[in-house]
């Protein structure tokens, strides 16, 4: 069986991602427009004709797609951030939960997680639900990404040339100085935590890959639990995941530093627990390409999920 699939926004980085993962598979066709993408009455036809559509849009926009939409066979990822901690809506991350999965094969309408959330929910999820950290503790989160995470203009911006028309030329920018970043929301609503993360990302100048952080003062949770708990905790959650994986404590132990491409053209999400010798602080971090597990390959993912395929299909 061939289903069909309408990419709304394909020419952006997301959209261009998730279309060279889908456009060689044999049991996809893609309903491209071309030209025609700007025409509102084609545009409508495709949001109701396909068997699935995958928004790539800034967030109005989306909305705006999500309201012409009025076929209940069509199945919806949003990738925007518009709908992450909407009523109605399945949140895309299918390994978060043991229901997960379920729950988006069955949902009509899904949004996919954002890259810096994944990545931080894979990390705290876990240890919230066992209580080694409690829903009301004062959780940070630090993270750098490749500057694609910021669409065409920051692509733009920093793969100019400094000379011809004021490229970036800086190595490393600290954004979202005011605290009130859009995936706060998401992040603190998916932990299960009922106070605002404080989040503090930042930008590489690099094209893609990143690294979540969460650091944690041991004797301040309330049973000052041990590296080995934690590690634990997520090694439990994620037993027999295709995508997620956790790094052995005797691996970690010999390392020396991440590299944040590690696993660029990837799906994969790969998660470290650090301690420091006195068992005093942990410091847990989490490695994902932005572009891979963080985006198009997560909406791939979701989209294998809801129309009962393998999905790993296009993806390995």
């Amino acid at each position: 069986m061939t289903h069909t699939i309408f990419i709304d926004g394909e020419a952006g980085t997301t959209g261009l991602e998730i279309r060279e993962r889908l456009e060689a598979r044999p049991d996809l066709k893609l309903i491209l427009l071309g030209d025609r993408r700007r025409d509102a009455d084609a545009r409508r036809e495709a949001l109701n004709g396909a068997d699935a559509v995958i928004l790539c849009l800034p967030d109005d926009a989306a909305r705006e797609a999500v309201s012409m939409i009025d076929n209940p066979s069509v199945k919806v990822i949003d990738a925007s951030t518009a709908y992450r901690v909407a009523p109605g809506w399945a949140y895309g991350f299918p390994e978060m939960d043991a229901g997960q999965r379920a729950l988006i094969a069955r949902s009509q309408f899904v949004s996919n997680p954002g890259c810096y959330p994944t990545g931080f929910i894979a990390l705290v999820r876990p240890l919230v639900k066992a209580g080694l950290v409690p829903a009301n503790y004062p959780v940070t989160v630090n993270a750098v990404s490749g500057y694609s995470g910021g669409g065409k203009a920051m692509i733009a911006e920093f793969e100019a040339a400094p000379k011809d028309s004021g490229g970036a030329t800086t190595a490393y920018r600290a954004y979202g100085l005011t605290l009130r970043h859009k995936h706060v929301p998401e992040m603190t609503k998916h932990t299960g935590l009922s106070r605002d993360v404080l989040f503090t990302p930042a930008v590489g100048n690099y094209r893609q890959g990143m690294l979540v952080e969460v650091p944690l003062h041991l004797a301040a949770l309330p049973e000052t639990p041990s590296v080995e708990r934690l590690h634990g905790a997520l090694v439990e959650a994620y037993d027999g995941q295709r995508f997620v994986e956790v790094a052995d404590l005797e691996e970690t132990e010999a390392m020396t530093g991440i590299e944040p491409q590690g696993l660029n053209g990837t799906n994969r999400l790969r998660l470290h627990v650090f301690g420091d010798r006195n068992g005093e602080q942990a410091r847990l971090v989490a490695l994902l390409d932005n572009l891979g597990k963080g985006a198009s390959g997560a909406a791939v993912q979701n989209l294998n999920i809801m129309l009962g395929l393998d999905e790993a299909t296009g993806l390995v």
